[in-house]
């Protein structure tokens, strides 16, 4: 016997076997158990998630010799002729290929008459958006009222193409990509009943790859089978996609976050002997990024990520939010582009240059020294890699953010040298994004033994989380060059916070603008030629 593919193998030939869109049996299935049955379907959802099959189950659930049923027999010539695409009342047609109106015509030309064998007449067309305008306006009038012994099965993939005057007559169910897990379950059970030796792996590879399509997944296991010779490993899998291993992405980001070009572009010339996808290695590193930026707000997620949650832990540790969404648009945008590259390899490390080239000097509140080559890690960046203190969030209105052991105290009331300005101070931190906001909020109260009491604009209080505090800390100490503890309270601050006078001096330049634009001689005149009148919100003052 010829060998069959397991996407047809395992095509599911009942709603019990159906695997996921419950949301589509559950209606069809009470539709069927109660008689309340549309003369016209319209399944739409991406490839290989279902359509078709459930069209074909839900005619036989129609055509089973036992009556109208959701669970049909399978086993009267009605079921099996529909299995195996003989049943003279099921008419099958691929809209790609019969888009005439002619073919519309000749296909509807015997609607009126009563099926031969079975209880129904069926009529399945698939891709269905791919019909003419004049052939929907042939199907219209029959789609609308159509014979009790008719019913019409549609499959799309885009529905937006479909006439609303033909979405309107027919009972419309969207199909799901089906979940990771899901994929993954259907192949450990593929493979164990085909004799088909696999490592988890190496099927998660395939259901990655598979994007939400099982009818791709199983088409890719028989595809790997083949590759492997029936024992299928996670490295052969990816020999075979073109993707890169995970221990290769993870290389990569732990480069990119000690600024080593050298050791990413080693790591990329070690991927290149495997001639790798590289837009499917972007794809990986973006992963990777995204995985550890859920990872720094929950925690949870490590629990998923198997082998490579212990890399995740410490880039989430390392790494601020600001450069990890940096580095994931740096990763889209350079994926979009790709192809416009001299070759994939050069607009891989591309990329992966421009996330070092555009990562923010000021971002641990040190710069980062330049080489001819590329900028080394400060004393700041090291700390990055180090691991992540926590900070308690026990009290949300105040809170001493960590401590670096007992010297902190020594300082006593005398004060800290370089806190006596505290806009200067700011300024010399060289702090930037939400961390810059968070300092530029608050005001110096008081410093005593060695820490430093702020008060934050009560207008700002969605800056005071533990994160930034730790942040802005070890900022803090690098600058001045000891150890410190920051006190942050809540209310307004005594005297003007730097935030507040940038916001005063904006607006006195814009009313200055104002004021001038007012008075301009040239303006006044065109005011007066035309009887025209200057919009404020136009002016903006010149930039300095």
């Amino acid at each position: 016997m010829s060998y069959q593919a397991l996407a047809r193998t395992w095509r599911p030939r009942t709603f019990a076997e159906l695997v996921g869109q419950e949301h589509v049996v559950k209606a069809l299935v009470n539709a069927l158990d109660d008689e309340r049955l549309h003369h016209a379907y319209l399944f739409t959802g991406t490839r290989g998630v279902g359509k078709t099959t459930i069209a074909r189950i839900l005619a036989k659930c129609l055509n089973c010799e036992k009556g109208v049923t959701s669970t049909p027999c399978g086993e009267c010539s009605a079921c099996t002729e529909i299995d195996s695409g003989r049943f003279v009342d099921l008419l099958e047609v691929d809209a790609a290929s019969r888009t005439k109106v002619d073919d519309t015509r000749e296909l509807l030309e015997n609607v009126q008459y009563t099926p031969t064998r079975g209880r129904y007449k069926v009529y399945l067309i698939d891709e269905v958006h791919m019909l003419s305008n004049h052939s929907f306006n042939a199907l219209l009038k029959t789609l609308e009222e159509p014979p009790p012994h008719v019913k019409f099965l549609l499959a799309t993939t885009d529905p937006q193409k479909l006439p609303v005057t033909v979405l309107s007559r027919c009972l419309q169910f969207n199909l799901k990509r089906l979940p990771h897990s899901m994929i993954c379950d259907r192949l450990e059970k593929v493979t164990g009943s085909e004799s088909i030796d696999a490592d988890t792996g190496a099927l998660d590879q395939l259901a990655t790859a598979a994007d939400g399509s099982m009818r791709d997944a199983l088409s890719l296991l028989d595809q790997a089978a083949a590759y492997c010779h029936g024992s299928l490993t996670e490295k052969d899998v990816r020999a075979m996609l073109g993707t890169i291993d995970q221990d290769a992405a993870v290389r990569i980001l732990r480069g990119i976050a000690a600024a080593d070009a050298s050791e990413l572009l080693a790591t990329v010339a070690e991927l290149d002997e495997m001639v790798p996808d590289y837009g499917a290695a972007i794809d990986e590193l973006a992963l990777l990024i995204q995985r550890t930026a859920l990872a720094q707000v929950a925690e949870s997620v490590l629990e998923e990520l198997g082998s490579v949650a212990d890399a995740v832990s410490e880039f989430a540790a390392a790494m601020s939010p600001e450069d990890l969404q940096l580095y994931y648009q740096i990763a889209l945008i350079g994926k979009r582009d790709l192809h416009l590259a001299p070759s994939a390899r050069a607009g891989f490390e591309m990329i992966l240059l421009r996330m070092l080239a555009f990562r923010p000097a000021e971002a641990d509140g040190g710069a980062v020294t330049a080489t001819p080559a590329v900028a080394a890690r400060t004393a700041g960046e090291k700390r990055r890699m180090a691991p992540a203190r926590t900070v308690s969030s026990a009290t949300p209105r105040s809170d001493v953010a960590g401590t670096r052991g007992s010297q902190a105290g020594k300082s006593g009331a005398v004060g800290i040298e370089g806190l006596e300005s505290w806009e200067q101070a700011i300024d010399g931190l060289r702090l930037s994004g939400a961390v810059r906001q968070l300092a530029s909020h608050c005001q110096v109260k008081s410093v005593d033994e060695g820490v430093v009491t702020l008060v934050l604009d009560e207008a700002a209080s969605h800056l005071q989380t533990g994160t930034l505090q730790e942040k802005f800390r070890q900022a803090l100490c690098d600058g001045l060059g000891r150890d410190v503890r920051i006190r942050i309270e809540l209310g307004q601050p005594g005297a003007e916070t730097p935030a507040q006078k940038l916001n005063r001096q904006e607006a006195e330049r814009q009313q200055a603008a104002e004021q001038s634009i007012d008075r301009d001689p040239n303006v006044l005149a065109i005011q007066k030629a035309f009887d025209a009148t200057v919009d404020p919100s136009s002016i903006k003052p010149a930039s300095h």
